[in-house]
């Protein structure tokens, strides 16, 4: 019996890739997207081949992900944020429908997204976890680009 085995793949050459970046705690977003764009280009996504979409919160990251998926040029998004436990029930409705949203939107448009958003107690926990998020966000949509492309390209050898 032989198993098919589906190897994952770190080459970032040639991957287009979307981000679409919170401004509500700033200084999060831009420790998150600095780690994720060093790793991106490290994996060897070129510059040019990243767009960068900034949007007022963690609750409007979906719908502009929607918006660059609906374009179909990108092999990946990345959703950077962080939403920091306050001391009302307002930290649960955003972390979890921006979670929410960003993966339908990701089933919906058949398209990976690694979800950087933070979600945290404090502002001392998102800073120790900026570096290693940002640079699994962009380990997370490369290797799941890969995978989409290799379905891709089974399917179109199939046909």
């Amino acid at each position: 019996m032989s198993m098919d085995i589906i190897e994952n793949s770190l080459d970032g050459r040639g991957l287009r890739i979307g981000i679409v970046q919170s401004r509500f705690n700033e200084y999060a977003g831009e420790g998150l997207l600095k780690a994720c764009l060093a790793e991106l280009d490290r994996l060897g996504v070129v510059e040019e081949d990243i767009t960068l979409m900034r949007v007022p919160g963690a609750l409007e990251i979906p719908f502009a992900l929607q918006q660059l998926a609906a374009t179909e040029e990108y092999d990946a998004l990345i959703a950077i944020g962080a939403v920091i436990r306050g001391e009302t029930y307002h930290f649960e409705i955003v972390s979890n429908e921006s979670a929410s949203g960003i993966m339908q939107v990701g089933l919906d448009f058949d398209i990976p997204i690694a979800n950087a958003v933070l979600t945290t107690e404090n502002d001392e926990q998102a800073q120790a976890r900026l570096h290693q998020k940002g640079t699994d966000a962009a380990q997370v949509a490369v290797e799941m680009a890969n995978i989409r492309k290799e379905f891709e390209y089974d399917m179109q050898e199939g046909e």
